[in-house]
């Protein structure tokens, strides 16, 4: 349980993850199935919480893995999640199934990314996009968001930006707010000012869909469309691993996906 003891880093920070998910002290205790006079007492620093008691209440909050080892030091314990890098023997397996799930995905792009949207891996259809790019936005590491929304990365090229802009600003801002975390802040602040395109007018000929999709031309001026999805890689129990997430392209029509089959038909094997 808890003892009484003096003011503790671990009460304020877990204050601030509950408001952060909008809970008060008394949904949270319910949630969690403590007192709230217990919870109140922790949030305080009038009782030191049990290293069981701030995983407990981090779970209820769906706190980030790495934010829970940060609660668990402020609250004097030794943190209960490993951090690793990517290419560390204990991710063998992780960096396998990745390397997996890329191969499997050709011949339509899909990448790999981290918590602050910079890319760890991709298959070779990626190389499709960063052939447009500036070299300067192509430097390590990195970051997809940026290098989409750029005014010299993909941006010019995407002809639904006025769609697609706000869509992945309202998503980082979420992510930003959901994790606490000042560098997704400090992205998203970048990339809200980066110029906004001019409100488009849909083509009345051109049905509206169900999802926001990713519209491109190449430079060459062929029209290709996307839907992407983004996917996690379910109950991680190491920081790194739990913080990777998988974004797929899958061409939206017949036209996309036969360019990618002669795109892809006509790289080096390997």
């Amino acid at each position: 349980m808890t003892t009484v003891t003096a003011a503790t880093g671990a009460g304020p920070l877990l204050r601030d993850w509950r408001r952060r998910r909008r809970l008060s002290q008394q949904e949270l205790a319910l949630e969690a199935g403590v007192s709230a006079r217990h919870l109140s007492f922790v949030e305080t620093g009038r009782s030191r919480p049990s290293a069981e008691m701030v995983l407990h209440l981090a779970e209820h909050l769906d706190v980030p893995l790495r934010d829970r080892n940060a609660l668990l030091l402020a609250a004097g314990h030794a943190p209960a999640y490993k951090e690793l890098d990517l290419e560390a023997p204990e991710l063998a397996g992780v960096r396998a199934t990745i390397d997996e799930l890329l191969r499997a995905h050709e011949p339509a792009p899909a990448i790999v990314v981290d918590r602050h949207w910079e890319m760890v891996a991709a298959n070779r259809m990626v190389g499709l996009f960063l052939g447009w790019m500036d070299p300067e936005l192509l430097a390590p590491p990195i970051n997809v968001l940026r290098l989409t929304l750029h005014p010299s990365g993909m941006a010019t090229h995407i002809e639904n930006l006025d769609e697609l802009r706000p869509h992945l600003l309202e998503r980082l801002r979420h992510q930003a707010v959901f994790t606490g975390d000042p560098a997704l802040e400090a992205l998203h602040a970048e990339l809200a000012a980066y110029p906004a395109p001019p409100d488009a007018v849909r083509d009345e000929d051109t049905p509206a869909d169900i999802a926001i999709s990713l519209a491109v031309r190449t430079p060459e001026g062929r029209r290709l469309r996307f839907i992407t999805t983004l996917a996690t890689f379910g109950i991680a129990a190491e920081v790194t691993a739990s913080e990777l997430a998988l974004e797929t392209f899958f061409p939206a029509d017949r036209a996309t996906r036969a360019f990618l089959e002669d795109y892809a038909a006509a790289l080096p094997a390997g």
